[in-house]
């Protein structure tokens, strides 16, 4: 299965970039994952009409048979175990592409959820969208090693 992580925007915080650019060079080694950044929308003010122009970048860059899974507060809460599980299942469905998709400033337009085949939360707490780029690719890397039998993950 090849894992995409879809976010809107440069991250501008070292260390966030270089954690996640340390996740990514260790889950490259176990899997295809990616990374695929949208740029800002530029020149607006309105969250509604940011929102929108967000939405029709991704709209248009996705397929119809790719897994569209929403990083948001709304989503399902797993332990990382339980994520492994679900990435497992994502696996053993032969899904082609899943998509975790991390949204912008303002979230997601309703067109994205209507889109998403899911949606996941990381905590009952609230994150920046930059901050939550680092979080999941942790938490990605670790439900790969959990998968993969790889000591990482203490129980």
């Amino acid at each position: 299965m090849k894992i995409e992580i879809w976010w809107i925007g440069k991250t501008f915080q070292n260390f966030i970039q270089s954690g996640y650019s340390e996740y990514l060079k260790r889950l490259q080694k176990l899997g295809a994952v990616t990374i695929f950044e949208f740029p800002d929308v530029k020149g607006q003010q309105n969250p509604g009409v940011i929102k929108s122009a967000e939405s029709e970048k991704i709209l248009k860059k996705l397929k119809e048979d790719d897994i569209l899974i929403l990083l948001d507060e709304k989503g399902k809460i797993f332990t990382s175990v339980e994520f492994a599980g679900f990435l497992k299942k994502k696996e053993d469905a032969s899904a082609r592409k899943t998509i975790f998709l991390i949204g912008g400033a303002y979230g997601f337009d309703d067109q994205i959820y209507k889109r998403a085949n899911d949606q996941l939360s990381l905590s009952k707490m609230t994150f920046s969208h930059q901050l939550i780029r680092l979080i999941f690719m942790e938490q990605l890397y670790r439900a790969f090693t959990i998968n993969r039998g790889i000591p990482y993950h203490n129980e």
